[in-house]
């Protein structure tokens, strides 16, 4: 049975050109929803409440949210008797960061998704477990940081490679048996020398 949740019946991406809608989205318990729907397929409202430790009524009334802002669909394929079960309609979502900085709320908006981003990094980080998984996945799994003197084009030029390895990586090993689901963060952010790092007690650091 055809699953509009899996990676390959997605449609590419949902590009948001709307603070408000975007707003929508950067809720922290709708993004947790949304991104178990894209990940792990369809699921009735208490099967996510399950997964994220809230009710079923939260969890429903913040699909409905999703649903009425076209970020999740009804999944007419799996119906059950008694809830609905949905299904995210896109693999990612996107938006113009630049659009949208051209207001106070479209950059509040930009903002608060940009930390969510984060927040679920930390989980994902967070619920990783060493002992549940072989040597060889331990040793690949991880962060790292660098920080570099780049100008944009040389970004945004990393960013384009990164996302080509990315989609030749998940095709030629699609039918690999050793494949798992595997999370992949890509982040680029420019910062000021003078507020980057730790400040003295003058500046407002407490060095006790």
């Amino acid at each position: 049975m055809p699953l509009r949740s899996t990676v390959e019946d997605m449609e590419e991406q949902y590009k948001i050109s709307d603070a408000q809608v975007l707003k929508v989205v950067a809720h922290p318990l709708r993004v947790r929803l949304l991104g178990l729907l894209r990940s792990d397929g369809a699921a009735t409202a208490s099967e996510l409440g399950r997964k994220v430790g809230e009710s079923s009524g939260s969890t429903s009334y913040h699909l409905r949210e999703l649903f009425k802002y076209g970020f999740i669909e009804e999944d007419p394929d799996r119906r059950d008797g008694r809830e609905r079960r949905w299904r995210a309609r896109h693999r990612y979502t996107s938006w113009d960061a630049v659009e949208l900085s051209g207001t106070e709320e479209g950059r509040e908006a930009v903002k608060v998704v940009h930390l969510r981003q984060a927040e679920m990094v930390g989980r994902l980080m967070e619920a990783f477990d060493p002992g549940d998984w072989a040597d060889d996945w331990v040793e690949v799994s991880g962060m790292s940081d660098h920080v570099l003197s780049l100008p944009p084009a040389a970004v945004r030029e990393l960013k384009d490679r990164v996302e080509e390895l990315v989609g030749e990586l998940s095709t030629r090993y699609a039918a690999d048996p050793a494949a798992r689901q595997v999370t992949v963060w890509f982040g680029a952010m420019p910062r000021n020398r003078e507020d980057a790092m730790p400040r003295n007690r003058e500046e407002g650091r407490d060095d006790r």
